[in-house]
């Protein structure tokens, strides 16, 4: 569990690196889903998503040697081009350990914040491995993407702000992959108001944080075979314990609800967001009965899209 103070100093930490996202609404998408809804947009952050939040934090608590070793992490993009941000804006060198089947508009944007890339095998076993020798060879400080309780209290500023701006919300639904987003709202949100709900949404073909509450221990993903790209890491040590006894449930998502549900954010909204961002819309249009007539926070985690590749496109 991250502290409210802790929180509170993490957000006062990163306030100058980042954008306080605004939250939009939509009556079309309201009526669809027979609730309120409330879009976090974190696809207008800095470099495309909620990631820069925890890299900011993280960097923000390095020392200067931590800083001159230079930086090392994983990341199937996001948290790498967020931290290629963070710690080159720091004076730091950043190498990014990313799976060879990462979208190229993500690789581009590591490359565009000044981050170096090395390649691996799209599996867990592979990025840790790669992140271990790497490490090994050149010692550098490792800021992970989201086993880290500096990253956890950088990414619940996004609960912070939220609840700060809709303060009477009956739930929040959050996109869910290796846990870093999700723990930090849960650890704001239920200290804050121990009523509210928070619900995390995961693609059903990599499901690893619904099956490991079900079974009460880490299971492995058996594939990670979904579009969202961003959801495909393996839930964390740090990340579990606070997931499994807070969160109120793991909606998983059907790979033809994401990129509906994607659709009609971009058809209707007018904004860019990833799958794995659509996949919060995509968990209350299939569990409405659960939302209905409340008001619900989703969280746009990224809009990190490659323009050349729409889903819908044929």
């Amino acid at each position: 569990m991250v502290s409210i103070e802790k929180i509170n100093q993490a957000h006062d930490r990163i306030n100058s690196f980042i954008h306080r996202t605004p939250i939009m609404t939509s009556s079309s998408l309201n009526s669809v889903s027979n609730s309120k809804l409330f879009f976090k947009c974190e696809n207008f952050q800095k470099a495309g998503s909620f990631k820069i939040r925890g890299a900011s934090n993280a960097v923000g608590l390095l020392t200067k040697d931590d800083i001159a070793r230079g930086i090392a992490t994983t990341s199937s993009g996001n948290h790498g081009a967020a931290l290629s941000m963070a710690g080159s804006n720091a004076g730091a060198s950043v190498t990014v350990v990313m799976p060879n089947n990462s979208p190229k508009i993500k690789a581009d944007n590591v490359k565009r914040n000044r981050g170096k890339i090395v390649w691996c095998e799209p599996n867990q076993k592979s990025r840790e491995e790669t992140l271990k020798l790497l490490i090994k060879n050149e010692n550098r400080t490792i800021v992970h993407p989201y086993n880290d309780e500096r990253i956890i209290a950088g990414q619940a500023t996004v609960a912070k702000e939220i609840l700060e701006d809709i303060s009477d919300l009956d739930a929040i639904v959050s996109p869910v992959s290796g846990g870093g987003l999700i723990s930090g709202i849960l650890c704001f949100a239920k200290q804050l108001r121990s009523n509210i709900k928070v619900y995390g949404a995961e693609p059903s073909e990599a499901d690893d944080a619904y099956r490991s509450i079900k079974e009460g221990k880490i299971v492995s993903n058996k594939s990670t075979n979904t579009i969202c790209d961003g959801l495909r890491a393996q839930i964390g040590t740090i990340t579990f314990p606070i997931v499994s006894s807070m969160c109120d449930g793991i909606l998983r998502v059907d790979e033809d609800e994401i990129i509906e549900s994607m659709k009609m954010i971009w058809d209707r909204m007018k904004i860019i967001a990833e799958p794995s961002s659509a996949i919060t819309l995509a968990s209350v249009l299939k569990n409405k009965a659960l939302f209905e007539n409340k008001k619900v926070g989703l969280v746009l985690s990224g809009g990190n899209s490659d323009l050349s590749e729409l889903p819908w496109a044929g």
